[in-house]
């Protein structure tokens, strides 16, 4: 067995705690719920029609930047684009205090763009410092830091307006306090030896020898020991711990142990991402989960970017007392516990994860359908949480099963090629809804669009729920004539051995 299963679980806590602050400190916001009403305030006085320029530009920024950031993630091994992160998130927060103009808040939105592009560092940095036997503990612990200061920055945001009357601007200046934080404490993350592709091994994309610590193999070898079978079988899936069988312990930790400080060839890489991308993909609940993952985070994201602007319209901050905090760390911490209490149901999701999506993705479309018809803040309110409820309890569920068909390295490929999809399909939505060059819809029509586009999901579903019920009647249906097929032959060969012997 490989030396990284022997070795006690040591030097794990130290780059844990680092991280967990960092992550914790980096979503300690409390103005960020109040966002659109700042911009629409005395301290940057711009208009409506302004802001909903100022928000498509994350969407684009954030898609132009997710693969070189990715494919820079792995080549830099991950600290220094944590570092970026931080620093992104200092200049954005800066700009937010400070400059002014529609220009200056575009630019601002590109930097920010950056931040959510350079998620993938912080949530597969971890992977790389600590032992396999240590990836459970330490995602839950990175997540929870990440949930909980999302959470103590929209209550505090929430005390502060409500119950001091600080202004916006202050607001800010606290959220940038707690985001330099998280860019220095980032600096004192130990840094990794090792990578998923570029630092992992040292060789050419024709399958010759590769060296690492003594030890020979090929890439195609290689590659095959980084994940587990695809369309594995039910009870081998029910036996993964975060997507490995726990039988080829040696091919793991020789994964683990093989690393060079000297990277790969540029298009030894681009081939090995290609071939895993092919690998991965072939599977179809890997593909019908990362489906709906790519379809509904792009609603997802939409929504949270044009929510505030719809509550504003509703309710102008100007005129009312708003609680746009409390909600967005009520819709958090009911989320959370959703997806906590959904890992406990025991459902055969092979069997009704087409069903339930279909479901839950036309719950989604009355809810948001509700939110722009009824016109209500509370009941836009509460429909918004029930809608980050449903998301998050199943975006819980897809990745779960994605992790059941995957190798904990290969996560973050599959999570960067569903946020691609997702981003593309948000700039396609964007263009056709937003920009003033298409439709050029208000914020009550843009959510009528939104709430389209989660049933446009719901009916292909649908699709996908009667072509498996379909097959399986077709495959129960052979199955009962192949056994009806092989009791004929039994007795038509016992009639044969009657007659011979008599």
């Amino acid at each position: 067995m490989g030396s990284a299963f022997e070795a006690p679980h040591t030097g794990w806590l130290c780059p844990t705690a680092v991280l967990c602050v960092c992550g914790f400190f980096s979503n300690v916001r409390p103005s960020e719920p109040f966002l659109t009403p700042y911009l629409l305030g005395p301290d940057k006085n711009l208009t409506e029609q302004q802001v909903s320029e100022i928000f498509p530009v994350w969407t684009y920024s954030y898609l132009v930047l997710l693969f070189p950031i990715f494919l820079a993630t792995d080549y830099l091994r991950y600290k220094p684009v944590i570092i970026l992160q931080g620093a992104a998130l200092v200049i954005t927060w800066f700009m937010l205090l400070y400059a002014q103009g529609l220009l200056a808040m575009q630019f601002l939105e590109f930097f920010y763009g950056m931040v959510t592009a350079s998620e993938v560092a912080y949530y597969s940095y971890i992977y790389t410092v600590v032992d396999f036997n240590m990836y459970q503990k330490v995602t839950g612990y990175c997540r929870c830091a990440t949930l909980l200061g999302y959470t103590v920055g929209s209550v505090t945001g929430q005390i502060l307006v409500s119950f001091t009357e600080m202004s916006l601007f202050h607001l800010n200046v606290i959220s940038l306090v707690c985001v330099a934080v998280a860019f220095i404490t980032s600096m004192f993350l130990p840094m990794p030896q090792k990578s998923m592709f570029f630092h992992r091994v040292r060789g050419d994309c024709n399958g010759k020898e590769i060296k690492g610590k003594g030890a020979r193999a090929s890439l195609e070898e290689l590659e095959s020991t980084s994940t587990t079978p695809l369309n594995c079988d039910h009870d081998d899936a029910e036996n993964m711990v975060d997507g490995y069988l726990p039988e080829p312990m040696d091919s793991i930790s020789y994964t683990h142990e093989i690393t060079n400080k000297k990277p790969l060839k540029g298009i030894c890489v681009l081939t090995m991402l290609w071939k895993t991308f092919l690998q991965c993909y072939s599977s179809w609940p890997l593909l019908c989960w990362s489906t709906w993952w790519a379809l509904s985070t792009c609603g997802y994201f939409q929504i949270l970017n044009y929510i505030q602007i719809l509550w504003e319209k509703i309710l102008p901050s100007q005129n009312s007392q708003i609680y746009n905090g409390m909600v967005e760390a009520a819709s958090a911490l009911l989320g959370a516990v959703a997806a906590f209490v959904v890992g406990y149901v025991k459902i055969s999701w092979s069997i009704w994860g087409e069903a339930a999506l279909l479901v839950f993705s036309l719950v989604i479309a009355a809810a948001v359908y509700v939110m722009d018809t009824v016109r209500n803040i509370w009941v836009c309110y509460i429909c918004y949480v029930a809608f980050r409820i449903i998301y998050m309890m199943l975006i819980t569920i897809a990745t779960y099963k994605i992790a059941a068909n995957l190798s904990m390295e290969l996560y973050a490929l599959v999570f960067g090629v569903n946020t691609f999809v997702a981003l593309v399909l948000q700039t396609v939505l964007t263009l056709i809804v937003v920009e003033s060059s298409m439709l050029n819809l208000d914020i009550f029509g843009q959510f009528l669009a939104y709430s389209i586009y989660f049933a446009a999901i719901a009916v292909l579903f649908l699709v996908f729920c009667v072509y498996n019920i379909v097959k399986k009647y077709r495959e129960e249906s052979q199955a009962s004539e192949n056994i009806s097929g092989c009791l004929d032959c039994r007795d038509e060969v016992s009639t044969k051995l009657s007659c011979e012997q008599t």
